[in-house]
C-alpha cells in the first residue's frame, strides 16, 4: 500500500470518536523508564545518555504535551524534587524517547538517579514517576585507575596470528600450535570499614567467570561478548555490593579462550592467536563515611591453572575435576604454591562498555529419549535443535571419564553426525569420585539437538563395567538474553509450526553476533542483519545488538572502505566471501534501520563516515555504475547443487542493493543537514538509469531472467518507474503461479519476494507458497524432522540444519498479516499504519509488538462475512487503520458507529480508520 496519503491524514488532529471525557481528570502517569533503551542500567558508556518513558493512561486518545526531568546523585535529593545534576525544566514537546541528558558533566563510575513528570494535551499534570537510576562506566584508561591486563603465560609476539586464517592452519609451523592454559585467578584483599556500595568492572579474554567469595555476581554467558580484539575489548559492570563484607575478601576469576585465541586441535573453523588469556579487572569500594578503595589487577595477584585442561569456541571443552582445589574462590585459602601472574601488553583494542544483553542459560530442555547404540554407548534426543551447552550429573569413580558428542542430526545407525555442522567437536568430565558431581561446560557452545554419551551409563541400565552413572543430561539453551518483543499465533498449526521453526533458527543464532549458524562457523554474516532484520526485530528488543553490529562494521572496514562480508572480521575469507555487496549493505542499511525502529539519529551520525566510505568503495568497483560481483542471490533454488547465485545473475542483486544503499544515502543525508543530499541524490538516479537499461524489457516488462528474485528486488528498492510496476508486479504474480506457487528465490531475493507480496497486498498467494510440504520450503522441512530453520530449502543433511537464513516470512507474519507497519514519515512507531491482510484459509490471528511507546496489538477474526478486529494503540502515539481490501460495511468502532471525520479513502480506494491511543473492537461485514 502506498503511504502519501498518510502525511494528510497524521496532520489532522488525532480524532476522538468516543468514550468523550465529561470533564478533565488527572488519569496519566509513566512507567518503563530506560537509560540508553535500558531500564536501570549498570556500565553506560555515553556521557549524554538518551532517556524514554512509556505513558500510562485507561483514557483514549492520550497524548504528551511536555515534560520535565530531574537528574540527581541520591534518591533523597529526588525525593525533594531537587534536580542537583540536572532539571530539564517543563519542555513543550510531545518526545518522550531519545531525550538527551543536557545537564552538568557526568563522571565515571558515578551511579545517578532520575524521574520524571508529564502533562498531557489538556494541559493536565502527572505525578512523578518512581525514581530509577543509570550508572555510568569508565569513560576512559585512566578512570582504570592503574589496572594492568594480567595473564598466567604470554605468547610470544612471533606466534601471533591476526587475522585468523581459515581452516586447520597446518602449514603455519608453531603459530596456533600450542594449548594455551585457562587460568585461575585470585586476590585476597582486606576492608576495613563498613560498604555502602562496591562496584566491579572486568574483562576477560576471550571469555571469563568471576567470582566474589566464592559467588558468582552475574549470570552471564561467555562474557564479555566477542569484537576485533585490536581495535575494541569490551568489559562488564557489576554491581557487588551484596558479595563483600567487612574484613577479607577474595576476588577470583577463570579465564578461557573464546575468539581470542583458537587453536589447532581437534575441529577449528579458523584458526587464530590474538593472545593467551588475559583479564583486567577494577573494584571500586564507597565506605559508609564517605571514603573509598579501589582494588585492581596488578603484579599481586596470583594464578593457577584450572581443572579445564582444553577448551575451544568451535571444539569444545575438558575438564578434569581431580584438578579442583577446594576453596580457591574463597578466604582462608593457601595459595601459596600460585604463581605470582604476568603482566600483558593487553590485546590493543579500547576498553569499552558492554551494552548490549549478555548471553545466559536461557531455557532448560529435559531429555526425550535415551536409546543405547550398538557399540554400547547412548544416544540422548533432546527432542530440539538449539544452541547451548550440555549439564551433566554423574557419581562414579576417581580418574573415569564421559565423553559428550553433541549432534544436530543422527546417522543411519543412530550415531552422532557432526559432518555438516564441524567435526570432532564434545565434551569430556573427567570424575573425582566424590558422589553426585555436577558440571557444564563454561566457554563455548554447539548447536544440537542429541548427545553421545561415551564412558557412561544412564542410571537404571544395566553397567557390568562399572561405568560412570548418569543420573541426569540436561540441554541447557543458552543466546543473548535481549526481551522479546512480539508474538504471533494464527489458526493454521503449520504456520504456527513454521513461527516456531524460525524463532529456533533465530534464537540459536542470537549471540554476540547473528551467526550464521550455531556449530560449524558462529561468525557474523552481514547480510541476515537486514534481511531478516525485520523479523528479528518483531520477535526480539534488538536495539543494542545491531548498535554492536554497527560498531563491529565500522572496526572490519579496511583502508580502501570495504566493509568486509563478516564483522568481526577474524579471517579473510576468499572465493568471492569477503565482498559482496549484498552482505557490506548492512554498513549502510543497519543505521537507517536503527533510526526507523528506535528514532536513533546519533547512530546515523556516527557510521556517516563508515557509510560514505563504503559507497565510494563501491563506485569504484562499478562499471557504468553496474556491479558484478559477490554471492548473488546465495541458496536460491536452482537445477545444481545450492550455493552462489543460479536464478538470478549475481550483477542483478549486487547493483540493486548498490542503488539502495545511495538513496538511503540521500535520505539520512537530509536527516543530518549534510551538504551531500543533491549528490547523492543524483548519484542514485544514475544507478537506476543504468540497473533498468542493462537488465530491464520495456515491451514484456520482466527484469533479467524473471525470477523471483529479478522481479521482486527492483521492485521493493524502487527502480523501476511509477507506470511500469503495476504491470511488473502483475508479471511476478504470474510468474509464480505458473511456476506451481513453488519457492525459488535464496538468501537474498526471498527477503524482497515476501516483502513485494506483502506491500502488493498478495496475502492469499504468499500463503499458497508457503502452506505446502510438497516442495522444498518450510513445510517440507518441517515433515524431514527439522526443530529449526535449516540453511536449504529442502533440509539437506550436508549442510547446516540451525540457521539464520531464509526465515524472512517471519516479518509476513506480523506486517502481512498482522498488518503492523509505520508510514513512510515515522520513526519508532510513533505514526503507526495497521493494515492486516486476510487470508480465506485463516479464521484468526493475533499479533503484537512492544514498539518503543508500548504495545502494540493487532488481531482479527472471522465468522462467514463477519469479521471483528481487535487493535492495540501505545499512548502518545497515533495509527491509521486499513480495512482490508474488498467490500467492507457496517463498520462499528467499540460498539459506534465511527464520527464522519474518522474515516478516508486511501489513494487504492481502501478504507482508511484514524484512531487514537487506546483499544478497539472493531466490526465490520466483509465481501472479497
Amino acid at each position: 500500500m502506498k503511504k502519501t496519503f498518510l502525511k494528510l491524514v497524521f496532520g489532522i488532529v488525532f480524532t476522538v470518536f468516543l468514550l468523550e471525557s465529561c470533564a478533565p481528570q488527572v488519569d496519566i502517569s509513566t512507567n518503563r523508564l530506560t537509560v540508553n533503551f535500558k531500564e536501570n542500567p549498570v556500565g553506560i558508556n555515553a556521557k549524554a545518555p538518551l532517556f524514554a518513558w512509556q505513558i500510562v493512561s485507561s483514557q483514549y486518545n492520550v497524548r504528551q504535551s511536555a515534560y520535565r526531568i530531574l537528574v540527581a546523585e541520591t534518591p533523597e535529593d529526588l525525593s525533594g524534587d531537587n534536580g542537583s545534576v540536572w532539571d530539564s525544566g517543563k519542555i513543550n514537546s510531545e518526545e518522550s524517547i531519545n531525550i538527551p541528558y543536557q545537564g552538568k558533566a557526568l563522571s565515571a563510575g558515578n551511579r545517578y538517579c532520575w524521574k520524571v513528570k508529564i502533562w498531557d494535551e489538556n494541559g493536565l499534570e502527572s505525578s512523578w514517576s518512581e525514581i530509577q537510576w543509570w550508572q555510568n562506566g569508565l569513560f576512559s584508561s585512566k578512570d582504570w585507575q592503574g589496572a594492568k591486563w594480567v595473564a598466567a603465560e604470554l605468547l610470544d609476539e612471533d606466534l601471533r596470528l591476526v587475522p585468523g586464517i581459515h581452516g586447520s592452519g597446518d602449514d603455519l609451523g608453531n603459530k596456533a600450535l600450542q594449548r594455551p592454559v585457562v587460568p585461575q585467578f585470585r586476590k585476597q584483599f582486606e576492608l576495613k570499614k563498613g560498604i555502602k556500595h562496591a562496584t566491579l568492572s572486568i574483562s576477560g579474554l576471550g571469555h571469563y567467570v568471576v567470582f566474589l567469595n566464592g559467588k558468582k555476581p552475574s549470570d552471564s554467558f561467555l562474557a564479555p561478548g566477542w569484537t576485533d580484539y585490536d581495535k575494541t575489548v569490551f568489559y562488564n559492570t557489576y554491581d557487588v555490593t551484596p558479595f563483600l563484607k567487612s574484613g577479607n575478601n577474595v576476588l577470583g576469576a577463570v579465564v578461557g579462550n573464546g575468539f581470542f585465541n583458537i587453536n589447532r586441535e581437534r575441529y577449528c573453523k579458523l584458526v587464530i592467536a590474538y593472545g593467551m588469556p588475559q583479564m583486567i579487572a577494577h573494584l571500586q569500594v564507597e565506605y559508609t563515611d564517605g571514603t573509598s578503595e579501589t582494588i585492581v589487577t596488578d603484579e599481586s595477584w596470583k594464578t593457577a591453572p584450572s581443572p579445564i585442561t582444553f577448551s575451544s569456541i568451535y571444539a569444545g571443552e575438558d575438564y578434569d575435576a581431580t584438578l579442583e582445589q577446594d576453596g580457591w574462590k574463597e578466604t582462608g585459602f593457601d595459595d601459596k604454591s600460585w604463581e605470582s601472574v604476568k603482566i600483558s601488553r593487553g590485546p590493543g583494542g579500547s576498553l569499552v562498555a558492554e551494552n548490549d544483553y549478555p548471553l545466559k542459560e536461557m531455557e532448560r530442555i529435559e531429555v526425550k529419549l535415551v536409546s543405547k547404540l550398538a557399540d554400547g554407548s547412548f544416544l540422548y534426543d533432546f527432542g530440539q535443535n538449539a544452541s547451548g551447552i550440555v549439564q551433566l550429573s554423574v557419581k562414579g569413580k576417581r580418574g573415569q571419564q564421559i565423553k559428550l558428542w553433541p549432534a544436530e542430526l543422527i546417522n543411519t545407525d543412530s550415531t552422532a553426525n557432526q559432518k555438516a555442522s564441524g567435526a570432532p567437536y564434545y565434551f569430556s568430565y573427567t570424575l573425582k569420585g566424590d558422589g553426585v558431581e555436577t558440571w557444564k561446560p563454561e566457554f563455548t557452545y554447539y548447536g544440537f539437538r542429541y548427545v553421545q554419551v561415551e564412558g557412561g551409563v544412564p542410571a537404571g541400565e544395566e553397567n557390568a563395567g562399572e561405568l560412570p552413572q548418569i543420573d541426569q543430561l540436561t540441554f541447557v539453551h543458552t543466546r543473548n538474553s535481549s526481551p522479546t518483543n512480539g508474538t504471533f499465533e494464527c489458526s493454521s498449526e503449520l504456520l504456527n509450526n513454521i513461527h516456531e521453526l524460525i524463532d529456533w533458527g533465530i534464537r540459536s543464532n542470537y549471540q554476540s553476533v547473528l551467526s550464521d549458524c550455531p556449530h560449524r562457523e558462529k561468525l557474523g554474516w552481514l547480510e541476515q542483519s537486514f534481511l531478516m532484520g525485520q523479523g528479528v526485530h518483531f520477535r526480539y528488543e534488538n536495539y543494542h545488538l545491531y548498535r554492536k553490529l554497527v560498531a563491529d562494521m565500522m572496526d572490519a572496514q579496511t583502508a580502501d572502505g570495504l566493509v568486509p562480508d563478516i564483522a568481526p572480521e577474524y579471517v579473510e575469507f576468499l572465493g568471492g566471501f569477503r565482498d559482496s555487496p549484498e552482505w557490506g549493505s548492512a554498513a549502510v542499511i543497519l543505521p537507517y534501520l536503527l533510526f526507523k525502529w528506535y528514532g536513533d539519529k546519533q547512530v546515523i551520525d556516527e557510521a556517516w563516515p563508515m557509510m560514505v566510505r563504503y559507497v565510494e568503495y563501491l563506485k569504484g568497483k562499478s562499471q557504468g555504475h553496474i556491479l558484478d560481483h559477490g554471492l548473488g542471490d546465495w541458496f536460491d533454488l536452482g537445477p545444481e547443487s545450492p550455493g552462489k547465485s543460479q536464478l538470478t545473475p549475481i550483477s542483478l542483486t549486487a547493483t540493486a542493493i548498490y542503488y539502495y544503499d545511495v538513496k538511503l544515502m540521500a535520505k539520512m543525508a537530509k536527516l543530518l543537514k549534510k551538504q551531500e543530499e543533491r549528490k547523492l541524490h543524483q548519484w542514485a538516479e544514475e544507478i537506476r538509469s543504468a540497473f533498468n537499461t542493462k537488465f530491464f524489457d520495456a515491451e514484456t516488462k520482466v527484469y533479467s531472467t524473471g525470477s523471483q528474485t529479478a522481479m521482486a528486488m527492483p521492485l521493493c528498492v524502487g527502480i523501476p518507474e511509477e507506470n511500469d510496476r503495476a504491470k511488473i508486479f502483475e508479471n511476478l504474480v504470474d510468474s509464480i503461479i505458473a511456476g506451481n506457487k513453488a519457492l525459488t528465490a535464496g538468501d537474498v531475493g526471498f527477503h524482497y519476494l515476501v516483502e513485494a507480496l506483502t506491500r502488493g497486498g498478495a496475502a492469499q498467494l504468499m500463503f499458497d507458497m508457503i502452506n505446502r510440504d510438497d516442495v522444498p520450503g518450510y513445510g517440507y522441512q518441517l515433515k524431514k524432522g527439522a526443530t529449526a530453520l535449516t540453511e536449504s530449502w529442502a533440509a539437506l543433511e550436508v549442510v547446516s540444519n540451525n540457521h539464520l537464513m531464509l526465515g524472512h516470512v517471519m516479518e509476513w507474519f506480523y506486517t502481512g498479516l498482522g498488518g503492523i507497519g509505520q508510514a513512510e514519515d515515522s520513526k519508532a512507531y510513533k505514526k503507526i499504519v495497521i493494515e492486516p491482510q486476510l487470508v480465506n484459509d485463516l479464521t484468526f490471528v493475533k499479533t503484537s509488538f512492544q514498539s518503543p511507546y508500548g504495545l502494540i496489538r493487532s488481531q482479527w477474526e472471522k465468522s462467514g462475512s463477519d469479521i471483528q478486529f481487535e487493535i492495540e494503540i501505545p499512548h502518545n502515539t497515533a495509527a491509521t487503520f486499513v480495512l482490508p481490501t474488498g467490500n467492507v460495511s457496517a463498520i462499528i468502532v467499540n460498539g459506534e458507529k465511527p464520527a464522519a471525520n474518522a474515516l478516508h479513502k486511501t489513494e487504492e480506494e481502501k478504507t482508511g480508520l484514524l484512531l487514537g491511543s487506546g483499544v478497539y473492537q472493531i466490526s465490520c461485514k466483509y465481501q472479497n
